[in-house]
């Protein structure tokens, strides 16, 4: 009988998860390599603490900035090709970067803006990447390929600054630049031979800025995600000095040159792999609260530890506990997310996180290295240390959601509702009125069961929800919302997921009477959108009268 592989390794009997997965590690150690280089050459440049904390911001801040606009692009169009063009224009850059180095005509801030220009890069292939692994893996498999995600890029983390301490040592600054740039190349290839099956949309794709608001607008109305957004930015500024002020405890702090600072890299990564082959168990803990509180202790213990030791060994201890606490940590923010999403809005939601992690990261390290300039580099750490300890305090108002559990699944796609008026998929605004006959005695748990509703209806794309109860009939109690166009109103009646129409049956079961006719939905003509003939043009183009479903 065959042995069972581990649940961590499942996911890579699939071809197709292990060749992205495998070409994945590889351009996780070019980007590796890439920030040891570049902030290596900072420092050969100018050796000023706060310019070497700004190549952290470079790469992280594209990240925050581009992060919910890549998502929602990849929740929009096909995520093979979103991640394509996000790696294409990463490789132009880093080649850029190469060649300007070959010629010595690299400075601190071309070496900043060609470094933002790959973290750009970067920004728009994480949010499609990450949100396609639920294509390549069984739902199942899931939480283990997420966790194989985060241990790609650690072990990058472990050997890539390692790696690249030796080729900037051997060839200089530019033969990391090179070498990400070359690394690019397996990722490419492996996506543009992945077939991915594309699943055709009764409807166009949404607007951009459109597309942005309702994944802005699903973060903030379910509360599992807003939580961990919050907990997530909170940690990463607090941690991010851990990235930042590598280089300079290498320097200041041990006397070392850039293989040490590639060693204390590789130590962090090191205990970030072997985090990460906890992360199973970590999900499987039905209270996560607790477990982050001691990560975020533990972790900040360690940071305080590295910013007061002068010795390499006891650094390179402490930063291998810090980089497993990190870890966990964040694969427990992660795999939040990822578990709280419907698949509607998974790369959105994974870019609102996304951008709590590299903001956090990008101005962390602009704290931190102002920090350092103005104390030193121990006691910016100390500082950032005993800062991210604080965080476990946040737990007490805004304790962690369950890790546990499956993804949010999609409720059956509804029938397009009958209509008699002349529609196109832009007309708008849509007011929707659906009313309830409730026993009076029953109220205060009606009104308690449309607050869940609500919810709902906001995460989905409904705006202006109200419940109103009619004065002269306290049976009657009238719900209303709006949708901007009626492709808006299709779209949010099919975002719906098991759990919303649980509370729509919980609401219902108030109902007395018959269920047909309650709904109303119309077409709002706000003063001034009907036009004077019914021949006159329409200024939007397209034709008149026509529903095109």
């Amino acid at each position: 009988m065959p042995r069972r592989l581990p649940a961590l390794l499942e996911p890579l009997t699939g071809r197709t998860f292990r060749t992205i997965w495998s070409a994945s590690l590889l351009s996780n150690f070019g980007l590796l390599i890439l920030g040891v280089g570049a902030a290596w050459e900072m420092i050969r440049m100018t050796g000023a603490a706060d310019q070497v904390a700004l190549v952290q911001t470079a790469l992280m801040l594209p990240l925050m900035l581009l992060s919910l606009p890549a998502g929602a692009i990849a929740d929009m169009y096909d995520r093979r090709v979103v991640a394509l063009g996000g790696l294409a224009f990463a490789l132009v850059a880093s080649a850029a970067l190469a060649a300007l180095s070959f010629a010595g005509l690299v400075t601190p801030w071309t070496l900043l803006g060609l470094t933002f220009l790959i973290g750009a890069g970067v920004a728009v292939y994480g949010p499609a990447w990450q949100a396609s692994v639920g294509e390549q893996v069984a739902p199942e498999h899931l939480p283990s390929a997420i966790a194989l995600g985060s241990i790609s890029y650690n072990i990058a983390r472990s050997f890539g600054p390692a790696l690249g301490g030796l080729i900037v040592a051997a060839t200089g600054a530019v033969g990391a630049f090179g070498a990400n740039a070359l690394l690019y190349l397996p990722i490419m290839l492996a996506l543009f031979l992945w077939r991915r099956e594309q699943a055709s949309s009764r409807l166009p794709p949404e607007r951009i800025d459109r597309a942005m608001l309702a994944g802005v607008r699903y973060a903030i109305h379910s509360p599992p995600i807003r939580v961990v957004l919050v907990r997530t930015l909170a940690s990463a500024l607090a941690g991010s000095s851990v990235a930042a002020l590598t280089p300079l405890v290498a320097r200041e702090l041990l006397g070392g040159d850039a293989q040490t600072y590639g060693l204390l890299l590789g130590a962090f990564g090191i205990g970030a792999v072997i985090g990460a082959t906890q992360t199973g168990w970590a999900r499987a803990q039905t209270d996560a609260e607790p477990i982050v509180r001691k990560l975020a202790i533990a972790g900040g213990a360690m940071i305080v530890v590295a910013g007061y030791s002068r010795s390499l060994p006891l650094t390179l201890a402490a930063l291998t506990l810090a980089g497993a606490a990190w870890m966990l940590l964040t694969a427990m923010f992660n795999v939040g997310v990822q578990l709280s999403a419907p698949r509607w809005v998974t790369a959105r939601a994974l870019s609102c996180w996304g951008a709590a992690v590299t903001g956090g990261m990008a101005f962390g390290a602009i704290i931190w290295g102002e920090a350092a300039a103005a104390w030193g580099t121990g006691p910016a750490l100390i500082l950032s240390g005993a800062s991210l300890a604080a965080t476990a305090l946040l737990g007490l108002a805004m304790p962690m959601p369950t890790v546990a559990g499956a993804v949010e699944e999609m409720a059956e796609l509804r029938a397009d509702p009958e209509v008699a008026l002349a529609l196109t998929l832009r007309s708008g605004p849509i007011v929707i009125e659906i009313d309830y006959r409730v026993d009076p005695d029953e109220a205060r748990g009606f009104y308690s069961a449309m607050l869940d509703t609500r919810k709902a209806r906001l995460r989905s794309g409904a705006f202006e929800w109200s419940i109103a109860r009619d004065v002269a009939d306290p049976w009657l109690w009238t719900e209303r919302y709006h949708c901007p166009t009626w492709a808006d109103y299709l779209r949010q009646r099919n975002r719906a997921t098991l759990a919303d129409l649980q509370a729509e049956k919980v609401a219902d079961s108030f109902h007395r009477g018959s269920l047909e006719g309650r709904v109303r939905r119309r077409l709002e003509r706000p003063f001034g959108s009907v036009r004077w003939k019914a021949d006159s043009p329409d200024p939007q183009g397209g034709p008149i009268g026509v529903f095109t479903p």
